[in-house]
């Protein structure tokens, strides 16, 4: 049986991410896009990419069987979408491109997304609903907590214990810690685009910069 999935989003990433499932399709996985569905009442009935925009409630209507994915980057959004549709009665799907490499050590949680080009070594544990974009490199023993966005071209070194809702910026990069003091980035961390994070963050702060810095706003 084709399993049909609802995309909750209907930006960049959720054309991105409705062609990665298309990619799945032509190598086996038996899944297909049944609509996009969008809170905006001014995207409902259009068509992108030549996928019907529906809300959440006709989506539920006329697509009983479907999974929803989330395809929003923002890790707090993304949680509060996906409180709802669990409240109508969706499941949820997870999606991993065929051609990323990774072990068999590997637990990655419902509802997430990899995307192509990615490489994920060994003893990795991934939450739910987390999004890893395009090119991304993820090492030993990391843990990537719920609602995590991992934005393309990030390399995340071994023994990084990652919160819930981080979001990481294009082009990132976390160095390793040790299994006896892994660096540990809390909940609702922003790391900047190109930021180099070298040791430990508090939870909510967001760091940009070489090395990374809490940002100062003036």
């Amino acid at each position: 049986m084709i399993r049909k999935i609802a995309l909750y989003g209907c930006g960049g990433f959720g054309r991105e991410v409705a062609w990665l499932i298309q990619s799945c399709s032509s190598h086996g996985t038996s899944c297909e896009v049944a609509c996009f569905i969008d809170d905006d009442p001014s995207r409902r009935d259009t068509e992108i990419n030549g996928f019907v925009v529906m809300d959440l409630e006709k989506a539920r209507r006329v697509f009983p069987e479907a999974h929803i994915i989330c395809v929003v980057g923002n890790p707090q959004t993304r949680q509060k979408l996906i409180q709802k549709a669990s409240k109508k009665g969706f499941g949820f799907e997870t999606i991993v491109h065929p051609g990323t490499e990774k072990s068999k050590w590997i637990h990655i949680g419902i509802g997430t997304i990899i995307c192509a080009g990615n490489i994920l070594t060994t003893n990795i544990t991934i939450g739910q609903h987390v999004h890893i974009n395009l090119d991304c490199t993820i090492g030993h023993d990391v843990v990537l907590g719920d609602f995590t966005t991992i934005a393309p071209g990030v390399h995340i070194s071994g023994w990084v214990h990652c919160g819930k809702r981080v979001y990481i910026g294009t082009g990132a990069v976390i160095v390793n810690g040790t299994e006896d003091h892994p660096i540990e980035i809390g909940n609702d961390v922003t790391i900047g685009a190109g930021a180099c994070v070298t040791k430990s963050v508090t939870s909510g702060t967001t760091v940009v910069g070489v090395p990374a810095k809490p940002l100062v706003r003036k």
